[in-house]
């Protein structure tokens, strides 16, 4: 059964109950039935209370196979919740790129979903539509400034229009071009919305003052003399700041067994930051015991960001860390054919251990976590690739949990979450990859050569000349966001198992003032993805009744 019908047929509970369980009911503002915003008062109200355990959930390097990391991460929160135990979610926000694009739907899968899937997977309560319009808005006034004379000299525009769709075709736009007196013609161009500072700042912002101070610290472009010009310049951050009043409060909704979940924020991991927003979590750390989150993409992205990025701003530590893979990724790693990916095959199953090993060392040595590998089940697998790989992982002193909630829900997860709640009493050792003192290549090279696994990086002239003026301007003490291929560990898609020494290609850098962190583009990123050959889109429509069909 395709997951929006499995969805469907699954009774909601009121989301007035889902927040009278978690005692919040006099502190949301409902969008309908099955939808709500959760008032910013709940974090300040319970400011004593204890937090609860965090359990990230990342994942090895993505295959065009799937892994399902939020499938895995819904299950874990309902299995715990069979065994007794109070769990939460917190999670991102789709983007339409992705659902219109490669993915289709971003809400988990079969029996471990959020819902309403259809409404979260689309518009939703509006947020990102919200980060769109206060994007626009600042790109409005820029020009509408430079139109009326440009008071504040400005010479170069670095800020950039979005939308969230993927639409390669705008990745560089000519605008101006409509001939009237005093509109300046310039280069423009535009990033998905989900990859715009402004959905960095709305995921790392702690409340609507500092959501303000923020915003009005973007840097949106520079003088002749290189000085650089902000929107708190153009009078824009207070404007900013209305539009997304309503949007920075969480949503709350719930998975298809009742469990709740704060879903809020959705940058990407391999163009941005990839974490939810630090109040949902905060928010979710005060309402359960256990909140379960995850982190986009594989753990070189996603996770990477998550402890050097956002746990260093939240001033938060995962008590345990979830590895998500299938063996039938394993062995794509390992170079077997996707045509014959159901055949058993231990050779290139144990070739493609390597990329597990290497996200577990660096979660274990690099970052000294606790961690548990979880194993997304199919059919398919047969008992010697499963044994055989339970022992290479006890080899490496890592337990491994069989987890079927695709098709169970949260009776699948069971396994998985009794281990997560002894793991988590187990001690850690916290540390971060890098020190904001370092330099920026010392960040980066740290990044390359612990996280990676690459022997150097390699600058262009130009990324080399904006790291310079970025430490000029007094912005070295800030952390990175690399922007790399997500299906390697290297920045070359294609090199899937790693084999031969690499080096990280860094060829553009760009501050991020707003959001207090520098963005490093690597490889062949890009900022506004692409449609695959064949989108998505295609199969999303409507049936005879009205409702959606296609969203998986």
């Amino acid at each position: 059964m395709e997951d929006i019908k499995i969805a469907r047929s699954t009774k909601l509970d009121n989301i007035e109950k889902i927040a009278k369980e978690l005692g919040i009911e006099e502190e949301i503002e409902t969008y309908g039935r099955y939808k709500a915003k959760i008032s910013l008062d709940v974090v300040k109200r319970m400011k004593d209370k204890k937090d609860g355990k965090l359990v990230l959930v990342t994942a090895i390097n993505p295959t065009p196979l799937g892994e399902g990391k939020t499938t895995m991460a819904i299950g874990l929160a309902d299995g715990l919740r069979k065994i007794g135990q109070k769990s939460i979610l917190a999670l991102r926000e789709p983007s339409l790129g992705p659902v219109f694009g490669v993915k289709g739907g971003a809400t988990g899968g079969g029996h471990s979903q959020i819902a309403p899937m259809e409404d979260i997977n689309l518009h939703f309560t509006g947020d990102i539509h919200a980060i769109t319009s206060a994007n626009n808005l600042l790109s409005a006034m820029i020009d509408n400034h430079i139109y009326f004379g440009n008071k504040l000299g400005i010479n170069r525009v670095t800020w950039k229009r979005c939308v969230d769709l993927n639409d390669r075709q705008l990745r560089k736009v000519e605008t101006g071009l409509s001939g009237e007196k005093n509109v300046v013609p310039r280069e423009d161009g535009f990033d998905i919305s989900v990859a715009s500072e402004i959905m960095a700042i709305f995921c790392l912002a702690t409340d609507l003052t500092d959501l303000k101070r923020r915003l009005g610290n973007i840097i949106v472009g520079y003088t002749k003399d290189s000085r650089p010009v902000t929107a708190r310049d153009l009078k824009a951050d207070g404007a900013l700041t209305v539009l997304l009043k309503d949007a920075i409060k969480p949503n709350l909704v719930q998975s298809l067994e009742h469990t709740p979940a704060i879903v809020h924020g959705g940058p990407f991991a391999n163009i941005a930051h990839g974490c939810n927003s630090i109040l949902a979590t905060k928010m979710a750390l005060k309402l359960g015991d256990y909140v379960i989150t995850e982190a986009g993409f594989g753990a070189d992205l996603g996770a990477e960001k998550f402890l050097d990025i956002k746990c260093r701003k939240a001033k938060i530590k995962p008590d345990a860390v979830v590895l998500v893979a299938t063996i039938k990724a394993l062995k794509y790693h390992g170079g077997m054919p996707k045509e014959e990916i159901q055949n058993e095959d231990i050779e290139s199953l144990e070739r493609g251990l390597n990329n597990i090993f290497k996200h577990i060392d660096n979660l274990k040595k690099v970052y000294g976590l606790n961690v548990i590998v979880a194993i997304n089940k199919y059919t398919h697998d047969t008992k010697n690739e499963i044994d055989f790989l339970r022992d290479k992982l006890q080899e490496k002193g890592v337990e491994l949990s069989l987890v079927e909630s695709w098709e169970q829900g949260g009776d699948g997860a069971v396994d998985l979450a009794e281990k997560i709640v002894k793991l988590t009493n187990n001690p850690s050792n916290f540390e971060f990859a890098y020190e904001l003192n370092d330099s920026i290549k010392e960040k980066i090279n740290a990044i390359s050569t612990k996280i990676y696994g690459a022997n150097g990086v390699e600058y262009t002239k130009e990324a080399e000349e904006e790291i310079a003026k970025i430490e000029k301007m007094g912005y070295k003490n800030l952390p990175v966001c690399i922007a790399k291929t997500q299906y390697s560990l290297s920045d070359d898609e294609h090199n899937l198992q790693c084999l031969e020494p690499f080096k990280i290609h860094v060829k553009d850098v760009i501050l991020k003032a707003g959001a207090e962190f520098i963005v490093v583009l690597t490889g062949k990123i890009f900022t506004m993805p692409g449609l695959p050959r064949v989108p998505a889109a295609e199969k999303i429509d409507l049936d005879e009744e009205g409702n959606i069909v296609g969203i998986f």
